[in-house]
């Protein structure tokens, strides 16, 4: 349609580097090759990554036998100014109730069953 523009970007509220904490928080032992395909990322990237992570301080990683085990430091902080007085174990916390892949923006279930449930009782 004339007079729109397409975006310049496609963005995401979540980094890279939030999307490849949360992977690791969820599962210590995952595989680089498992967390670039979960990420949508190359191994190459996920490795530069985890090692920025682990440079600031947010993951310390373990050789057991031929894997790796992390451990997120739940107790650093958020890196921008702005937020530096809050530790990521809030923001673990938050995501670490839904399941890997499920719709963010789903209604949870209250105490009238479904968001769909809800609506539809009214109809």
């Amino acid at each position: 349609m004339a007079g729109e523009t397409e975006p310049r970007t496609s963005w995401t509220f979540l980094t890279q580097h939030a999307r490849v904490l949360l992977m690791v928080s969820r599962d210590p032992e995952v595989r680089l090759r498992d967390l670039a395909a979960a990420c949508g990322l190359t191994e190459r990237a996920v490795q530069a990554i985890v090692t920025d992570l682990e440079g600031a301080g947010y993951l310390t990683r373990t050789r057991v036998g031929r894997r790796n085990h992390y451990q997120v430091g739940r107790h650093t902080s958020f890196r921008h100014p702005a937020e530096a007085g809050y530790e990521i174990a809030a923001f673990l916390r938050l995501f670490a109730a839904l399941p890997p892949g499920a719709a963010v923006g789903a209604a949870p279930e209250g105490p009238r069953g479904s968001a769909t449930a809800a609506r539809t009782a009214g109809d």
